[in-house]
């Protein structure tokens, strides 16, 4: 248990100081009646032992703040620091709030100190509000046993445009044999298998309304096999039958061979899919596993920046991606579809770095598919010419920018969602609107 060594004022600049006092409960900070406000207070805390984990806590009460997730911040910082606003490159990480009701925040998070320190300095901040008042609890600091994290290894199983050819893909049963026969060649060497989009039912000929399949169901249960088999989770695609409904979904199997968890797809493809019976899902959910918080998105999804958004806001660690093409990385005039490997690189990249996960896509024709680290890095990616490509993921990559911050949470805790509320507005359609 660590203990506040010391507690001084700080402030970015003598304008932007705010009317700060301590009391025997603990630190209160208020605005200073105008608009340029930034400061409050830090606490200096030693005794800690580099490399070693701790769980920290900090209530505060507020009253007249318009928008308390703009005008408080608590920022972490290894070491010892001054009380201006440049703390150099530290290591540094935001303590998250959690709103308690009745005016009230927590904030927390279990933190690994950096090897080379011992001691913590806890930065109480105020900013943003020409009015409101603040008091903040003295920090509780508990050391914690660390939990054991292993890497991820993960494979992507297509197989090639040749080998396809060669199996003469004719009836589901075909899609099956096929695919499994390859999640077998890896399956003890992995921990997740990503297969791609409707997989099932590609190239078959039909309409997916009669093609559709239960799950789960006979075609399935070969894969659940595999997975109990290898202690091995599958994303599988299909197009499923749910009732009088059909959507094109991902099912997620676990390592037990059960059904973990089912993504249906949200944005149908224009030109043919959203106009054809399927349903569309309505949600996208997180599946807590062993390995991680997965989530899906399904090729069409991927070009709404909203749908890979709500998989990291709800927690993703993965973001699992059976994809056909993206219209993005294609030709931009009527004629036959051209792959565009530099858009389809970015495009990738980019979502992996504004959803701060790994994103693993599985692509029907093999080339594009890839596996992407938080830091838009390709750890693996598929020229074309692999039945199977795979990455292995490490469960704490340590990616922080120039001035010590980590991405993620850079990522996360900078948004403002109050200015968000056109994201949310049915009658809005962008640049269409005002067209005639």
């Amino acid at each position: 248990m660590a203990t506040p060594h010391s507690a001084q004022t700080w402030a970015s600049h003598p304008r932007a100081a705010p009317t700060t006092s301590h009391t025997a409960t603990g630190y209160s900070i208020a605005a200073n009646g105008t608009r340029t406000l930034s400061g409050g207070w830090q606490l200096a805390l030693t005794n800690l032992e580099g490399g070693a984990t701790y769980r920290m806590s900090v209530d505060v009460h507020f009253e007249a703040l318009v928008h308390w997730r703009d005008a408080l911040q608590c920022k972490a910082l290894w070491g010892s620091i001054g009380t201006d606003t440049d703390h150099g490159p530290q290591q540094w990480d935001y303590l998250v709030p959690k709103y308690l009701g009745e005016q009230t925040l927590r904030f927390s998070r279990v933190l690994r100190a950096p090897a080379n320190v011992d001691s913590l300095t806890l930065r109480y901040t105020l900013r943003w509000t020409p009015s409101g008042t603040t008091h903040w609890s003295a920090p509780r600091i508990e050391r914690v046993a660390e939990q054991t994290a292993h890497p991820t290894r993960i494979a992507v199983v297509t197989g090639t445009r040749a080998s396809r050819q060669q199996h003469d893909i004719k009836h589901v049963a075909d899609n099956v044999a096929f695919y499994a026969e390859r999640c077998r060649a890896c399956a003890t060497e992995v921990d997740l298998i990503v297969l791609p989009e409707v997989a099932l039912q590609w190239q078959v000929p039909g309409h997916p309304l009669d093609t559709a399949l239960a799950c789960p169901g006979p075609e399935t249960n070969v894969f659940a096999h595999i997975a109990r088999q290898h202690n091995v989770h599958i994303l599988l695609g299909l197009f499923q039958r749910e009732g009088d409904a059909v959507r094109n979904s991902a099912v997620l199997i676990d390592e037990n061979g059960s059904l973990a968890g089912c993504y249906d797809k949200v944005h149908l493809a224009v030109g043919g899919e959203s106009e054809s019976g399927i349903l569309p899902g309505d949600a996208f959910p997180i599946f807590h596993t062993p390995i991680g918080r997965i989530g899906c998105n399904i090729c069409m999804d991927i070009s709404a920046a909203e749908s890979a958004r709500m998989v990291g806001l709800n927690g993703a660690d993965f973001l699992l991606l059976p994809i056909m093409g993206d219209h993005r990385a294609d030709r931009w005039s009527p004629g036959p579809p051209v792959f565009h490997e530099e858009r389809w690189r970015a495009i990738m990249r980019t979502r992996a770095l504004d959803g701060q996960f790994t994103l693993v896509a599985a692509r029907n024709e093999g080339q594009g598919s890839c596996i992407v680290d938080r830091r838009g890095d390709f750890l693996a990616y598929n020229d074309g010419t692999q039945e199977i490509i795979t990455a292995c993921v490490p469960a704490a990559d340590g990616y922080r920018t120039w001035n010590g911050g980590d991405f993620r949470g850079i990522n996360w805790m900078q948004r403002r969602p109050h200015v968000y509320r056109a994201y949310t507005d049915e009658t809005n359609s962008g640049p269409l609107q005002d067209q005639p």
